[in-house]
C-alpha cells in the first residue's frame, strides 16, 4: 500500500524575507523584495531592479564556519543551505555528528546554476595561469549538486542526495520527485527544494531576450506585475526554498507539526510540439499536466479552492489562466481564486517552484490566501476568461482546503503538485 505523504519542516531564502516569520509576514501584508540594483545599472542592464534575499555576515555564520566561507563565493549554495538547514530545524529535526549518515533521510535539491561567481572568478585566474591558486573548493561550489552536496553534508544524509535541473518547474518538480520516492517506501523523510544564483551572470541572458520589466527602474516595488494590463516583462530574482517531505506514519510518531499533504501531482513536457517552444508552453501539455495532476492526487477539479499559478508578468499571463480553465473546466465566477508570489519576489528561476510552493503551503497552514500586488488593473484578456474577484488584490482570511501549484519552464517543461489541509 502506498504511503501518505506530508510535509513537516519548512525553510525559505526569498527577496522579501529570509525565514519563515519573516516570509510570512510579507506574503500577508503584500510586502515587495523587489529593489534597485546598482550592478546591473552599472552593466548598463535594460531591466535595473531584481529580487535578492538579503543576508548579513552575521547570518552567515550561523551556518558556514569561517573557514568555510574562505573563498566562497556561490550564492545559490547560500541560500540552499539557510533554507534546508531552517527546514530541518523547523521540522524538530536534530543536527548530530554522528559517525554513520541517516540512512532513511536525503535531499533531492534542485538549481539551475551553481557558483556562477566562482566560475568566473575562476576562469580569470586560469587565463592569467593561476591554476594553482584556485583553491579546494571551486569544484564542489560550481558543480550543480553542489547544493545537496553541502546538505547532504551538514546533515549526514545517507539516502537519495541529488540535485535535478528543469529550468523553473525545478522546485516543484523536486517536491514530485521526494513525494513518489517516499510513496514508494524508498525513504522516511527527503529535504526537498530549490536554488537559485543572484547577479548579473545569470540574468544577463533574460535582460537580452527582453523578457525582463525596464519601464519600472525608479519604481522597483511597482516592477513585477503578474496579469496586470501593465505588466512590462519578468522582475528577475533569486533564493531559495526547502520542505521536510515526510511518509505520514514517521512523522505521527515523532509528533511533527504537519504543514499540509501532497496529494500527487505531475510532471510533463509538451516536447516543444504545437504552440510550445523553447521558450513559450504548448497549451495541451499545460491543460494535460493539470489534469494528469488531478487524476493521480485523485480529486475532482471542483475541489479546488485556490491555485498559486506560474504568472510571471509577461504577455503568456492570459494563456495560462486561459489554460487552467479549460483544464479545470471552470470560469467565470466558479473559477477558484488566483494569486501569483512573484509580485513581491520576482521570478526566482530555479528557485520559484519551490519558493512559491511554501507560500501555498503557509496559506493552508495559516488559513488565508495572499493578495496580488500590482494588479489593480487586470489585464482585459485575463478578465475575458475569469471574474475579477478570483484576483485577490488584498489578503483574504478564508479557510482553503485544497490549493494547486504549478510551474512551467523554458524547455517546455511543466509540473502540477496539489497540496491539501492536512486531516487525519
Amino acid at each position: 500500500m502506498s504511503k501518505r505523504v506530508v510535509i513537516t519542516g519548512l525553510g525559505v531564502a526569498a527577496p522579501n524575507g529570509v525565514g519563515i516569520p519573516a516570509f510570512t509576514q510579507s506574503i500577508k501584508n503584500g510586502i515587495s523584495g523587489i529593489r534597485h540594483d546598482a550592478q546591473l545599472q552599472e552593466l548598463q542592464f535594460s531591466c535595473q531592479i531584481a529580487g535578492q534575499p538579503q543576508i548579513s555576515e552575521e547570518l552567515k555564520l550561523e551556518y558556514f564556519t569561517e573557514l568555510e566561507l574562505r573563498g566562497f563565493n556561490s550564492t545559490g549554495i547560500l541560500y540552499g543551505v539557510i533554507a534546508g538547514i531552517e527546514a530541518w530545524k523547523n521540522a524538530g529535526l536534530p543536527i548530530e555528528n554522528n559517525e554513520n549518515p541517516d540512512w532513511d533521510s536525503g535531499t533531492i535539491f534542485g538549481s539551475g546554476t551553481s557558483g556562477i561567481d566562482k566560475f568566473r572568478e575562476s576562469i580569470y585566474k586560469i587565463d592569467e595561469l593561476q591554476v594553482r591558486k584556485l583553491g579546494s573548493t571551486v569544484v564542489a561550489q560550481t558543480m550543480n549538486s553542489g547544493v545537496s552536496a553541502y546538505l547532504g553534508g551538514k546533515l549526514g544524509l545517507g539516502n537519495q542526495v541529488t540535485t535535478n535541473s528543469s529550468a523553473c518547474a525545478t522546485g516543484t518538480e523536486a517536491i514530485l520527485m521526494a513525494y513518489d520516492r517516499i510513496q514508494s517506501g524508498q525513504a522516511k523523510r527527503i529535504l526537498a527544494g530549490s536554488t537559485g544564483d543572484s547577479g548579473p551572470y545569470i540574468w544577463a541572458g533574460f535582460d537580452a531576450l527582453r523578457v525582463c520589466s525596464s519601464k519600472y527602474n525608479d519604481s522597483p516595488e511597482q516592477g513585477s506585475r503578474p496579469m496586470s494590463a501593465s505588466a512590462a516583462g519578468f522582475v528577475p530574482g533569486s533564493g531559495a526554498g526547502a520542505l521536510v517531505i515526510e511518509d505520514l506514519e514517521s512523522a505521527l510518531e515523532r509528533g511533527a507539526t504537519i504543514y499540509a499533504e501532497i496529494l500527487g501531482g505531475n510532471v510533463n513536457s509538451g516536447g516543444q510540439r504545437g504552440n510550445g517552444s523553447m521558450t513559450a508552453p504548448n497549451s495541451i501539455a499545460v491543460q494535460k499536466c493539470i489534469t494528469t495532476a488531478l487524476h493521480n492526487a485523485q480529486i475532482s477539479a471542483n475541489e479546488i479552492d485556490a491555485i498559486n499559478g506560474h504568472l510571471t508578468a509577461t504577455t503568456k499571463d492570459s494563456l495560462e489562466i486561459e489554460n487552467w480553465t479549460k483544464a479545470l473546466g471552470r470560469s467565470g465566477n466558479d473559477f477558484p481564486y488566483i494569486n501569483s508570489l512573484k509580485s513581491m519576489t520576482g521570478h526566482c528561476l530555479s528557485a520559484a517552484g519551490s519558493i512559491e510552493s511554501i507560500a501555498a503551503i503557509l496559506q493552508l497552514h495559516e488559513g488565508f490566501i495572499f493578495g496580488n500586488i500590482n494588479c489593480n488593473d487586470l489585464h482585459p484578456e485575463i478578465t475575458a476568461h475569469i471574474d475579477p474577484s478570483k484576483v485577490p488584490l488584498k489578503t483574504m482570511n478564508t479557510q482553503p482546503n485544497t490549493i494547486a501549484k504549478a510551474s512551467f519552464g523554458f524547455g517546455d517543461v511543466n509540473a502540477c503538485i496539489i497540496f491539501k489541509k492536512f486531516q487525519k
